[in-house]
């Protein structure tokens, strides 16, 4: 059974026809609505509906949970999952599925289904994430929800008691929390490289020999500062493992825990290595967009005019040929194993590979 006429409660419907469940849905409009579901979907009102299922997701908002009140007499002894979220974390004291229970204390609730989309959903487990996250106090009503998920292609988690229903709700409301720490970083690293290279390349040059060289900030200072960011950053993902080793080394066990300073930095690895990575193909694209400034070319006119009037038939320098032609060809390669390294890193890739192979590529 399905309580609710919204987004979500339409693809949790047609999600659920697909897998092979049948399925009634409960509206206060049904006629209205009926339209909106599938056809092998029932759509009644929200009585009818629960009086004919056992699993009823409960797809209403919060504030609305107080509207099925009415429904209590026909509820009892039914399983009800919630599915809901808030707008803000910790926007209320309880839980909605704690709120839920409270409200029905003789129906056994279950949180489960808020961190999946409506569009995955729909799609099914292929273009989202595969885990359903449930909570709940009765191990059987759990046990029920895990097989729905599962035979809807979803993976089921298990997070324990009700108690948990907090924490559930509150992912979705996350924005990226892993990469805050290395993105301020990473942020902080640039403006430390750029501040230098713009006193070096531009304020120094104007104090010194009065020469104007502003031009050079969006492009040059950008390309030079952010190799000096990726370098700094992949060190800072393979130095934390070092300084593990040498503790566990010291102590003389690999069973004491490590400070949190250094635990926090070791579970941020990942991200800090794909800014990294990130920082380098910035790096390779602004260096391929260098001879394709309007400076650049004043510069190759300026030296050809220049050799004109010294009369100069070429100004080949066998010496800094090789040194560019090798300093982008080793470029080039460490731009291909920084990418095999990100790659890898990623969980869908990582998955695939046993730990002596993932091994062998770091």
């Amino acid at each position: 059974g399905v309580l609710g006429s919204g987004d979500f409660a339409r693809s949790l419907a047609i999600r659920l026809v697909c897998s092979g469940f049948k399925v009634v849905v409960g509206s206060c409009n049904p006629k209205r609505k009926a339209n909106l579901f599938p056809a092998a979907a029932e759509v009644t009102f929200q009585a009818e509906a629960a009086k004919k299922a056992d699993v009823i997701f409960v797809a209403v908002f919060r504030e609305h949970y107080s509207t099925l009140c009415e429904l209590a007499d026909v509820l009892v002894g039914k399983i009800l999952v919630d599915v809901s979220n808030n707008t803000e974390i910790n926007h209320h004291k309880e839980s909605n599925a704690e709120y839920l229970a409270s409200l029905f204390p003789a129906c056994t609730v279950v949180k489960g289904f808020n961190v999946v989309s409506a569009w995955t959903l729909q799609s099914g487990a292929r273009d989202g994430n595969k885990q359903v996250l449930i909570c709940s106090n009765n191990q059987e009503a759990k046990r029920t929800v895990a097989e729905i998920a599962q035979i809807m292609g979803f993976t089921p988690v298990d997070m324990g008691c009700m108690s948990s229903a907090c924490e559930i709700e509150n992912i979705p409301l996350r924005l990226l929390p892993a990469w805050k720490i290395p993105t301020f970083l990473a942020l902080g690293l640039f403006l430390c490289f750029f501040t230098y290279n713009l006193i070096r390349q531009v304020i120094h040059p104007y104090i010194r020999e009065q020469k104007n060289k502003l031009y050079k900030i969006p492009i040059e200072v950008v390309n030079t500062t952010l190799p000096c960011v990726s370098y700094v950053m992949l060190s800072l993902v393979y130095l934390p493992g070092v300084l593990a080793a040498c503790s566990q080394l010291y102590y003389g066990t690999k069973y004491r825990r490590f400070p949190d300073w250094l635990d926090q930095w070791l579970q941020h690895r990942k991200q800090i290595g794909l800014l990294s990575f990130f920082c380098a193909a910035l790096h390779a694209v602004y260096s391929l967009c260098l001879p394709m400034r309007r400076s650049h070319r004043y510069l190759l006119i300026e030296t050809a005019v220049k050799q004109a009037v010294e009369k100069k038939m070429t100004i080949w320098v066998e010496e800094e040929v090789w040194r560019m032609e090798i300093y982008i060809s080793v470029g080039i390669i460490a731009l291909g194993l920084l990418s095999l390294l990100a790659i890898t890193s990623l969980p869908s890739i990582a998955n695939s590979l046993n730990w002596r192979e993932f091994s062998f590529i770091q």
